[in-house]
């Protein structure tokens, strides 16, 4: 009976762990960071529903571009002088620690311009199905989370499915304990 309490015991902590991670983006998909293979940065950050504690990865070559993390007015205005955060090893892993924009862009000059820049929007999980659950604020940044009318949530939520998994193993493991 022991061996099998520490096996549920064991299977909860692997679960648990489970939902404490978040997803990790490659920004760009395939094609990455670069200037090269025309990708819409923005377009591919409005696909994605972001939450605190998922990964967003830049892989690029580092001899021809960087990643800086900027305010909204810098990221507006392609500014790249007055940096929040400089990355330059040509696979920067960021965490995504709270909700709210990231702007990001690649300081290189002329980059930004060619279009070589994202703005990251963190948005709590939402467990209740809805049609709308990636959200835009207004061209500020700094208003509340209103959803947008052509954003549309195509996948079930994977938090929701580790959170479930989770109380799945608790319950099987409180059973354990006491004998049901």
């Amino acid at each position: 009976m022991a061996f099998s309490k520490n096996f549920v015991a064991f299977l909860l902590m692997t679960t648990l762990f489970g939902v404490s991670l978040g997803a990790v983006y490659e920004v760009g998909d395939s094609a990455g960071w670069s200037t090269m293979g025309n990708v819409d940065y923005n377009k591919w950050a409005s696909s994605k529903n972001f939450h605190v504690g998922d990964k967003i990865v830049f892989n690029y070559n580092n001899q021809f571009h960087n990643v800086k993390q900027v305010s909204h007015q810098d990221f507006q205005s392609c500014n790249a002088t007055s940096s929040i955060a400089v990355y330059t090893s040509g696979s920067d892993s960021i965490t995504l620690k709270s909700l709210g924009h990231y702007y990001f862009l690649c300081g290189v000059p002329g980059h930004c311009e060619a279009g070589q820049k994202v703005d990251i929007m963190v948005t709590p999980v939402s467990f209740r199905p809805s049609s709308s659950s990636n959200y835009a604020s207004s061209p500020s940044g700094s208003s509340p989370l209103t959803p947008p009318s052509h954003a549309t949530n195509t996948a079930p939520s994977h938090q929701c499915f580790q959170l479930w998994s989770a109380f799945v193993s608790l319950a099987i493991f409180v059973g354990a304990c006491f004998g049901y």
